[in-house]
């Protein structure tokens, strides 16, 4: 486990912390700053278009520099609704998917398909926030 409480200037340091490739889960409260957190991390990748949260699409797809990106929001949908609309499939794709509102119930099931998962969660601490970061 590692801890880190950061403004959002200071993001760099928690991006470099993401692996290549895998699943990370990206929990926490409404507003919290799960969105923030990954159009950050595609910044620091170099991504120069703008990136918004999937809400009503729930997977956008990022492809550039030989990176392939997913961007997943689950708030609507759940992970019943991933099952339900073939979005499970997805996660063996090569790439980094980054997952708002990634549960339990998706973490077992990703895990029993022998795929890593990172699990961050975000919490906000007066104008910074706590990102508390679980392998």
């Amino acid at each position: 486990m590692k801890e880190l409480v950061l403004a959002e200037d200071e993001l760099e340091m928690i991006c470099s912390l993401f692996p290549a490739q895998g699943v990370v889960l990206l929990r926490g409260d409404l507003a919290s700053g799960k969105t923030t957190l990954v159009q950050h991390f595609l910044k620091f990748k170099g991504y120069e278009e703008s990136v918004n949260s999937p809400t009503f699409s729930f997977m956008q797809h990022y492809k550039f520099k030989n990176l392939e990106i997913f961007h997943y929001d689950l708030y609507q949908i759940g992970f019943e609704g991933i099952l339900q609309n073939g979005l499970f499939e997805n996660f063996f794709e090569e790439g980094l998917h980054l997952v708002e509102w990634g549960d339990d119930s998706l973490e077992k099931a990703l895990k029993k398909q022998g795929l890593k998962v990172l699990n961050i969660k975000i919490s906000s601490i007066d104008e910074k926030r706590k990102y508390v970061i679980y392998e």
